[in-house]
């Protein structure tokens, strides 16, 4: 046990399924092996405990304590699912400077850098030092008007995403009307199902399937993909991400959907939406060795042949 190197760990994960969360066994065995002292979200500890996978015991004694939201101070979060569960740790851990460390238990788990089988070694390059982090900045979100300025629930990071913002319809299957503006000068307006402003992190997430661009991440910019355009004339967008996008929507339904991650909230027709490059990076851990175009390859296939 190393005492003289103890580091505390934020475990966030997932919960609803019981089968991805079934690796916190091994990870929470080498975490004691090592002697660290471990925080789980309490969401999280009441999913384990519920699914069998831990006892409550095992918060009375020293070995696990539990947080609240982003109540937590930590040498390092653990994020404990697939990339979704990756996503809402980052909006818990916000502007903290704790390195966020994603330990696959999903399916693809692209932005992921480990995972159970192979966690203590991981652990071990933690402890010695032997890994990079990567700065990965978010977009940042804000609803004009006094009626509609919170479009989350307050909590601080919950209004940034790392990967995307997505505006889209909602209710009927007619498209919306998305007037668009970079820096007050007008760009369009998309008569489209939605649009997508992504950072380059999630240029291979929804961005992606909508036909657009993969960006590496670390490249200053913002990508702007319509959701089913109704033009062959409309195609994906690179601004720089000092750039302000305003975008004003329209609806037959007379309301729209904002998707910050995944986390939507339903907005009135006629709401404008500033969004721009958040105040704050999201620090990713990342091991030696590791290289974005070989996990590219590895997990997305990217410019395999499978031609037989």
């Amino acid at each position: 046990m190393r005492k003289d190197k103890v580091k505390t760990f934020a475990l966030f994960g997932n919960v609803y399924q019981c089968s991805k969360s079934a690796a916190i066994s091994k990870v929470l065995a080498c975490l004691q092996h090592e002697g660290a002292r471990v925080l789980i979200e309490r969401e999280y500890f009441d999913f384990l405990c519920a699914s069998g996978l831990i006892s409550d015991a095992d918060n009375n004694g020293s070995s696990i304590e539990t947080f609240t939201g982003s109540n937590f101070e930590a040498d390092f979060a653990l994020s404990m699912g697939g990339d979704g569960t990756l996503l809402r740790t980052a909006s818990l851990v916000g502007s903290k400077p704790v390195p966020i460390l994603g330990v696959n238990i999903g399916r693809l788990g692209f932005m992921a850098d480990s995972d159970a089988d192979d966690f203590h070694n991981t652990l071990l390059s933690l402890y010695s030092g032997d890994y990079t982090t990567e700065q990965r900045a978010l977009i940042q979100v804000n609803a004009l008007g006094e009626e509609y300025n919170l479009i989350t629930d307050g909590t601080a990071g919950h209004n940034c995403a790392l990967n995307d913002v997505a505006i889209l319809k909602r209710d009927t299957a007619s498209m919306i009307s998305i007037r668009t503006c970079i820096n007050g000068e007008y760009l369009t307006t998309y008569q489209a199902d939605g649009l997508i402003v992504s950072t380059p992190t999630g240029s291979t997430a929804y961005s992606l399937s909508n036909g657009g661009p993969i960006i590496v991440p670390g490249t200053g910019v913002m990508l702007l993909t319509a959701v089913a355009p109704h033009s062959l004339n409309v195609r994906p967008i690179v601004i720089p991400d000092t750039a302000v996008v305003e975008v004003t929507v329209s609806s037959r339904s007379h309301t729209f959907l904002v998707a910050i991650d995944g986390r939507s909230t339903k907005m009135p027709e006629g709401t404008t939406l500033h969004l721009q490059r958040a105040p704050y990076k999201v620090s990713v851990v990342k091991r030696s060795g590791t290289r974005y175009f070989s996990t590219l390859r590895e997990k997305m296939m990217w410019g395999a042949d499978l031609r037989k």
